[in-house]
């Protein structure tokens, strides 16, 4: 049997311009999808849009359009992104489609069936921009106490989940399985919000029309909420679970988030999973927030990092590394030019950059571009051979747990390693002396080496600049999986090595 994995980012809102949020919660999922494949997963890889709702109805209405076509408009600033920003997702899934629509009206009708969804009236405080109901006990100074701005007084007949009744199955789930709401911190937060009582959900709505219609009763549209958080099971066939992709990739191995919709998909989606006899996710993890410069982001602030401008400046690879090795993930973090340009010069350019150009420039110098065979080994190659193992066993680990910045921080170590190496071996020195020309090859080969498996290690983070360091020891890149490759000894004596080009600029500081 195949080993699987399943992997989703949230469907982003096509009421909203793309952002470094939404770059950074995708090229997380990114990297874990590659790092996986890598691996020998046969992986599954979702993102989307989602598309339905008050908010969009809205929006297109003041700008002379329909909902879809706003919505065909927008989600291709998402699709262009993530081609962009060469994310592999396996597929795009967007809430207007009809295989979602058929999977969340089966899943409505499922439960509906069960007894756990009934017809009563809601009467309370309404925020459009979250798609948020609320008690009067719970607004401040009468605003939405996420967003802070107005609320509306509605009362309409609603369709109603019994969510109270899963209360403490959830609650039985958290606490059997502690990795199931990560990081512990959020865990906490949402066993707290549980344990005050899960309230029923009004889960229709009749005040507008842009949704999916409830199963036999057209005048109400599906809760946003009830029908984006289907996307993950109907981006699979839902209700088809005996095969294809459903059988196969169900439940998700994690659903990567931002912290603002944890209640979302840590108490309604489990429940509403539960009540209709699925699986729950093996994992909901929820990462931090971006500020800039110090600021939250903002459109009336004007200070949204605009993610297309930042590729067109500084190239994809250094913005993939830069999100991910700046930041612990599921903390906040703050985006600054002076961090990434520091970053750029330091990391890529001085580290990584002059181990490649420093080594590939040595071979052909000394041995006309052709990589020499290795001899006996002493100490000082050991403990760099060693240090490779050690280094792969803990970024496993750190990959399990989400811990980029931490996979990074490792990968570095090694390539710090290779630089420090160079100064020990004293390359120039041994190319002087005759009687040293095969303890020269060996110490010219182990650079190359370590870099063979340098390369597959950021391959994830940087596929590009993977690709590149591949090119200059002659690797076909798509040959060259971590799982297949990791062993030491894997590039032959007698190819080619390409005296490399920088694979950073340094850049200038203005």
């Amino acid at each position: 049997m195949s080993k699987k994995f399943y992997i989703t980012t949230p469907i982003y809102y096509v009421n909203d311009v793309p952002h470094i949020g939404h770059a950074y919660t995708t090229l997380a999922c990114d990297v874990l999808a590659r790092y996986k494949r890598s691996r020998g997963f046969d992986v599954f890889f979702l993102t989307g849009t989602d598309e339905h709702g008050q908010k969009v109805e809205k929006a297109a209405q003041a700008q002379g359009e329909t909902p879809l076509e706003l919505a065909d408009r927008v989600m291709k600033r998402f699709q262009s992104l993530w081609e962009k920003l060469n994310c592999s997702n396996t597929d795009f899934i967007r809430t207007s489609q009809e295989r979602h629509k058929i999977g969340v009206q089966q899943m409505f009708k499922l439960i509906k069936e069960k007894g756990d969804i009934y017809l009563g009236e809601y009467e309370d405080w309404y925020c459009t921009p979250c798609e948020t109901f609320w008690t009067e006990k719970q607004l401040l100074d009468g605003c939405c106490p996420d967003c802070g701005r107005q609320t509306d007084k509605l009362k309409e007949e609603s369709y109603f989940f019994r969510m109270s009744k899963y209360q403490q199955a959830l609650l039985d789930h958290i606490e059997a399985n502690p990795d199931f709401i990560q990081p512990r911190s959020r865990k906490n937060e949402i066993l707290s919000f549980v344990k005050e009582g899960l309230r029923d959900l009004s889960i229709s709505r009749t005040s507008f029309s842009w949704g999916i219609p409830v199963p036999e009763d057209e005048k109400h549209v599906i809760y946003v909420w009830f029908d984006a958080l289907n996307n993950y099971i109907t981006a699979l066939g839902y209700p088809h679970t005996e095969s294809g992709n459903f059988a196969q990739f169900w439940p998700a191995d994690v659903h990567v988030i931002g912290k603002d919709i944890l209640r979302f998909h840590a108490v309604y989606w489990p429940t509403f999973l539960l009540a209709a006899g699925v699986p729950l996710p093996e994992k909901v993890f929820a990462h931090g927030w971006w500020t800039v410069e110090g600021q939250k982001m903002s459109k009336s602030l004007r200070n949204v990092v605009e993610p297309n401008m930042l590729i067109e400046k500084f190239g994809v690879d250094p913005i993939r590394y830069f999100l991910l090795r700046e930041v612990p993930f599921g903390l906040d973090g703050d985006f600054s030019h002076t961090a990434l340009v520091n970053r750029i010069n330091s990391d890529l350019a001085n580290d990584i950059g002059n181990l490649l150009s420093r080594s590939s420039a040595m071979i052909n110098k000394y041995f006309n571009g052709s990589l020499p065979k290795p001899a006996v080994d002493l100490d000082v190659d050991a403990k760099l051979k060693d240090s490779v193992p050690e280094t792969v066993a803990r970024i496993d680990e750190n990959m399990t747990e989400l811990a980029f910045n931490k996979v990074l921080i490792a990968i570095w170590e090694l390539i710090g390693a290779g630089n420090k190496y160079i100064d020990e071996t004293a390359p120039w020195a041994l190319a002087k002396d005759p009687e040293q020309q095969e303890r020269l090859g060996t110490v010219m080969y182990n650079l190359m080496e370590l870099q063979r498996i340098i390369a597959l290690l950021v391959a994830p983070f940087m596929p590009e600049t993977a690709e590149k360091m591949q090119a200059v020891m002659g690797l076909e890149p798509s040959s060259q999986s971590l799982e297949k490759n990791e062993a030491w000894g894997g590039l032959t004596p007698g190819i080619t090595i390409i005296k490399a080009e920088p694979l950073f600029p340094r850049i200038e500081v203005e």
